[in-house]
């Protein structure tokens, strides 16, 4: 920690570009096309079919610091991933890795409560089994499919597999935790460490519950059914 990283990178192509960036870090010099021309205080830069470039950045904290193609599902799917690991004392004032769920309101203002009121009618029908599971795969491919893979297997040595894994099937409150909470902690999983970041998911309460139903229901998991009474308790 403290020290200055330099990373050349070169895209091999054939086709495509890539969007190169590091979750977590701004680039404070970019060499563009590994070129002479800098550029600084640079998020992604886009490094051309069979071109390179020179990205230099500080790191000020400890953690696991995803390098990827964010051009993300290409990343996902085909492996564009890297972890750089960056070990030395915390410093709250640049992360302190609490979490919040709650809206932004800067030094010297008020956080104003507004009322949550349902809307004229009966209240709508509690869903079934299936419709929680359905609803549940809907939430799953959309926030959970880009790292656990749509068929749950996950990747090698990023993101650990939802499909019969041991550590999701011990612990339904875990598992929530995991997804309301967040994880920045070393787990293991069918035997295989896993020491990458999981962020929060902001999801409903009745979300999570559907999610982690349909994910229980497949796969060859134990098919327990979470409710949202159950997430409301955790959080």
């Amino acid at each position: 920690m403290g020290e200055i990283v330099r990373l050349f990178v070169g895209n091999g192509g054939p086709n495509l570009i890539s969007s190169f960036h590091v979750i977590g870090e701004i680039f404070d010099r970019v060499n563009h096309e590994a070129g002479t021309t800098v550029t600084e205080n640079v998020q992604t830069t886009l490094i051309p079919a069979g071109g390179a470039t020179i990205v230099e950045f500080a790191v000020e904290t400890p953690g696991t610091f995803l390098i990827v193609d964010h051009s993300i599902f290409r990343a996902f799917n085909k492996g564009a991933l890297g972890m750089l690991t960056v070990e030395g004392p915390a410093d709250s004032a640049i992360y302190s890795g609490r979490l919040l769920d709650e809206i932004y309101i800067p030094e010297g203002g008020a956080i104003q409560e507004i009322p949550q009121e349902r809307g004229p009618g009966p209240a709508p029908a509690p869903m079934t089994a299936e419709e929680k599971i359905e609803a549940g795969s809907r939430v799953y491919s959309q926030n959970c499919s880009a790292c656990h893979q749509s068929d749950g297997l996950g990747l090698a040595n990023a993101f650990p597999p939802l499909a019969d894994s041991d550590y999701l099937n011990a612990d339904t409150n875990r598992a929530i935790d995991v997804i309301i909470h967040g994880l920045a902690e070393e787990i293991i999983v069918n035997g295989e460490r896993y020491n990458g970041v999981m962020p929060l998911l902001r999801l409903s309460d009745e979300d999570v519950a559907n999610v982690l139903t349909y994910i229980y229901s497949t796969w060859g998991n134990s098919g327990a059914v979470v409710t949202p009474g159950e997430v409301a308790r955790r959080r």
